[in-house]
């Protein structure tokens, strides 16, 4: 089935709220215990409409069924939903300051089929027309090798505390970007 990259639009909103527990819930089993997951669901991941409003945040479609999302910021937050908004979530200067990938979630079913690597390329091309030449983004280890794979490199590993006591393992990494496209020889 074909499957096609536009922007989040609010009204995406509540199947965005049914599709992150779900791929969180699907993909990271293996990697943080049940009792991470869920507390991450409540306290870490979830719609971040800042995104949506700043008309940087992608939805994948197929057959008009949300399969995937992600998108980018020009904003200082690294990661995180609605829920973990506190101060005014300020703007990156993009001389000095890398944007940032956020909040990239596929269905379970529609894993491994190119949409992540999709997203992040619009995510990319996006960032570099606003002027951003460096990037970074908080990875969850099951979303690690997906971004190792498009060119992110490791910084540092971060445990991130939720009030409940439980820890969650990022990854920040990033990656250089030209602001032109390369133009092909020949």
């Amino acid at each position: 089935m074909a499957v096609e990259i536009r922007l989040a639009t609010r009204d995406d909103i509540p199947v965005l709220e049914e599709l992150i527990p779900l791929s969180v819930r699907g993909l990271s089993g293996g990697y943080y215990t049940p009792a991470q997951i869920e507390s991450a669901i409540i306290h870490i991941f979830g719609v971040d409409s800042q995104l949506i409003d700043d008309g940087t945040y992608f939805v994948a479609e197929s057959n008009h069924q949300i399969v995937g999302c992600g998108g980018w910021s020009k904003r200082k937050t690294l990661f995180g939903g609605d829920q973990m908004k506190g101060d005014e979530d300020g703007l990156l200067d993009p001389q000095s300051e890398p944007a940032r990938i956020r909040a990239f979630f596929v269905h379970p079913d529609w894993t491994r089929k190119g949409i992540g690597k999709r997203i992040i390329s619009a995510c990319e091309n996006a960032a570099r027309e606003s002027g951003f030449n460096r990037l970074e983004l908080a990875a969850t280890l099951p979303g690690e090798p997906l971004y190792a794979a498009v060119g992110y490199h490791p910084i540092e590993k971060i445990d991130v505390p939720m009030p409940d006591g439980e820890f969650l393992a990022i990854i920040r990494m990033g990656k250089t970007i030209q602001l032109t496209e390369p133009q092909p020889s020949g």
